[in-house]
């Protein structure tokens, strides 16, 4: 985003003032009328250049004729006259001609927006490599080049994940609105601006243009009538005192306002909101992505592309009161210095930017701050971003969790075990302390006995980041213990919105009526997202709990929910998610039709037509829940999770051959998914085909070891079979997941005895 910091409007003061509601957007040539240093700094950078118009000078692609090729579909850039012309597949599979509409982006790829019907811009996803050529660049490549995606795919160029107005625009336009129309399907989008502008982080001009033209200026406030949040108002500053290694703050940050105004586009997140108020919490107006498997590694490292705000905020340098500014320069968002020379703002040069430190050869890419606190991970192919958690490397943790290792990821030839050694005897033996949390996560990703204890630990440990300890308590949610419960309640009163959040999310695994004294105080939170989340995690709880008036308070709860996830009307995740609001209340017929209303706006999503053929399950039309999983099959090719669903479907109707054949395909498709080798085992077990059954369990096992159900089969099967010393010795593994579970006591208390009794 772009941080204007508006210095010719005033001194710094105390005095904020936000802008007000009415106020509309002025546009940039207004704001460069007064502000002409900030305007030149912008203009060319990649914000101003973040989508243009398709012209002579703005397309950097080769559209010569130029052909490309890839798993045989064959695509042709060409230009007709002034229009520049993609030959490519189209939505219903044949090739035809696109013209392209706008440009996305400029360095170091370029992709190409082209619309369809209905209002849709799609971007291409053959996109321009516009690095030089000795570089690897000037050519055209595929952003999915190991993959043959067809019409109809979720990732195809036509595709909803490749569809710009909900993926893309609020990030790359000024006061966006997508305007989707959910009965006929349609967009009717527009933006103030083509680009990210002044106004996309100050927020709307016109109060501010009003006061100036007054005659309110250099005797007001810094800013005044705009977003509050993107100075410092504290007159604090940076020092090094003697003797100090670290520079600090004169003056604590008043706040966080101008990360958060940041973080809107440079995070991992679900947008609440269609037009952000750039002024309040980023909280407010989305859904923060916690560090989830699939985006980040155990140790918070970037894996997925999640846009610097989750790995920041894990910084000590956040911690410390680093701001964006403090680093980029807001308006060109060039670096506010080159090389080391930007970390020695803050860090002594005699203590960090010395051989003495870094053990390298000066002036080698070993010398350079970012190559061993920033590692670089690339996306789209030819983008490395650097992770900004800011963190020491611990090779000997990343080999022990899978996570990436700075050291070896420059000595490609050394192993992880290696450069632990080295830094060891560089800097002395290693902090394992500082490693707990991420062992905590990892070992809780896998199952491991005793991972909800440490979990705990890492919750309730005030040291550590606020999305830290809201991923440890969101993954509790798993392995509820008493001591897990009174974390999660002590998690609610936080004041990081993020750790209320995480608190909320473990309770998905505590019963609906342990919930409410829990999650209902936060029904009335200061923050938007924490009141939805507790209304999410409060509808199954049955509304005879509560009194009228806090059905009253828990409906308006439910209410700004769904209007939550109708900002994003155009996703069947969206309506997935209110028809599991629905069926959790109770109210099938309003589940059905967000289900139904899922499918419509995307035929590809499967979890809608799962949660569609549940609730016919539970009305006792199976046929239509048949008919529902076929339909689904049939558009979803192979999708395990249909599979799965179907089979069970085809049990309960006591058809058992195909039954199996749909579960064994489920098994197949997706191998590593315990639920489902759990089910076929049993299925495999009921039909008297133990032999079979084991092979399943055994193979499950491999990638899940600790997985609850599984064991128990094992335990409770070879019981079954009299191999009584087998079966203990997977009870005993069985007592380390849920060594307070009656059931699993009992169990282990009677094979023992069947032991002792031979």
């Amino acid at each position: 985003m772009v941080l204007l910091v508006l210095g010719a409007c005033g001194d710094a003061a105390t005095t904020q003032s936000t802008p007000a509601p009415d106020a509309t957007w002025v546009g940039t040539t207004e704001c460069a009328s007064c502000h002409v240093d900030e305007a030149q700094a912008w203009i060319g950078s990649h914000h101003d250049l973040a989508m243009q118009d398709a012209t002579e000078e703005t397309v950097l692609g080769d559209f010569g004729e130029a052909a490309f090729t890839n798993f045989g579909d064959f695509t042709i850039f060409s230009r007709r006259g002034d229009a520049f012309v993609i030959q490519t597949e189209g939505p219903d599979g044949d090739v035809a001609d696109f013209e392209v509409a706008y440009v996305f982006g400029v360095d170091p790829l370029q992709q190409y927006l082209i619309e369809l019907d209905g209002g849709r811009l799609q971007a291409f996803t053959v996109a321009w490599d516009t690095r030089p050529a000795e570089e690897g660049g000037q050519r055209w490549f595929h952003l999915y080049p190991d993959e043959q995606i067809s019409a109809g795919d979720r990732l195809h160029w036509t595709g909803p994940s490749m569809n710009w107005n909900y993926m893309c625009a609020e990030c790359h336009t000024t006061a966006l609105q997508r305007n989707f129309e959910l009965a006929t399907l349609t967009y009717e989008t527009t933006w103030s601006e083509m680009d990210v502008s002044c106004e996309s982080c100050h927020g709307p001009g016109s109060q501010h243009l009003a006061l100036v033209e007054s005659g309110v200026t250099r005797s007001s406030p810094i800013g005044l009538g705009l977003n509050p949040g993107l100075t410092d108002r504290t007159g604090g500053g940076w020092v090094i005192e003697d003797g100090e290694a670290i520079a600090h703050r004169t003056v604590s940050l008043a706040g966080s306002g101008q990360v958060e105004t940041c973080a809107h586009c440079h995070s991992r997140r679900a947008t609440l909101e269609q037009v952000r108020d750039p002024a309040t919490s980023i909280h407010n107006s989305d859904m923060v992505s916690r560090l989830e498997p699939g985006l980040y590694h155990a140790d918070g490292q970037i894996l997925e592309e999640v846009y610097v705000y989750g790995s920041f905020v894990q910084s000590k340098m956040y911690n410390a009161g680093v701001r964006c500014s403090d680093c980029h320069e807001p308006h060109s968002l060039e670096l506010n210095a080159p090389g080391n020379a930007l970390c020695a703002s803050c860090h002594s040069v005699e203590v960090f930017d010395t051989p003495d430190h870094y053990f390298h050869e000066e002036g080698s890419s070993g010398a350079q701050c970012v190559e061993c606190h920033m590692p670089e991970t690339t996306y789209m192919l030819v983008d490395p971003r650097r992770d900004h958690s800011m963190r020491v490397p611990r090779p000997a943790l990343a080999e022990e969790i899978d996570a990436p290792d700075a050291c070896t990821m420059c000595h490609t030839d050394q192993s992880s075990g290696w450069a632990a050694d080295v830094l060891e005897n560089w800097y002395g033996p290693r902090d394992e302390k500082a490693e707990f949390a991420a062992r905590a996560i990892h070992a809780s990703r896998e199952g491991r006995p005793g991972s909800g204890v440490a979990l705990v630990e890492v919750a309730s440990d005030l040291a550590l980041s606020g999305i830290v300890r809201a991923t440890a308590l969101s993954m509790s949610s798993g392995q509820p213990s008493s001591q897990t419960l009174a974390t999660v309640e002590a998690g609610t009163h936080d004041p990081d919105p993020a750790v209320r959040l995480g608190a909320l999310a473990a309770l998905d695994g505590v019963s609906p009526e342990a919930r409410v004294p829990i999650a209902f105080p936060l029904l009335r939170d200061s923050i938007r997202s924490v009141r939805i989340e507790a209304a999410r995690v409060l509808a199954p709880v049955p509304p005879t709990t509560f009194t009228e008036s806090q059905r009253a308070l828990l409906g308006e709860g439910f209410q700004e929910y769904i209007d939550a996830q109708l900002v994003n009307a155009e996703r069947a995740e969206a309506h997935t998610n209110i028809g599991n609001l629905y069926t959790q209340r109770g109210i099938a017929d309003a589940a059905e039709i967000a289900y139904r209303d899922a499918i419509r706006v995307d035929a590809s999503f499967a979890p809608a037509y799962l949660n569609l053929a549940d609730i016919y399950r539970a009305l006792g039309r199976e046929a239509e829940g048949e008919a529902t999983l076929r339909d689904g099959l049939a558009r979803v090719l192979e999708t395990p999770a249909l599979h799965h669903a179907l089979g069970l479907l085809l049990i309960r109707r006591g058809e058992t051959n195909p039954a199996m054949d749909e579960l064994r395909r489920a098994v197949e498709l997706a191998p590593d998914n315990p639920r489902m080798a759990y089910v076929l085992g049993v299925a495999l077990n009921s039909r008297g085909d133990w032999p079979a059954a084991r092979r399943t369990i055994d193979s499950a096992l491999a990638s899940s070891p600790w997985d609850r159900d599984l064991l128990t089969l094992m335990a409770t099967a070879l019981r079954d079979q009299s191999e009584t010393e087998e079966a203990l010795q997977y009870a005993v593994r069985l007592a380390e997941v849920a060594p307070e579970d009656p059931g699993v006591i009992q169990l282990l208390a009677e094979l023992r005895r069947d032991l002792a009794g031979r």
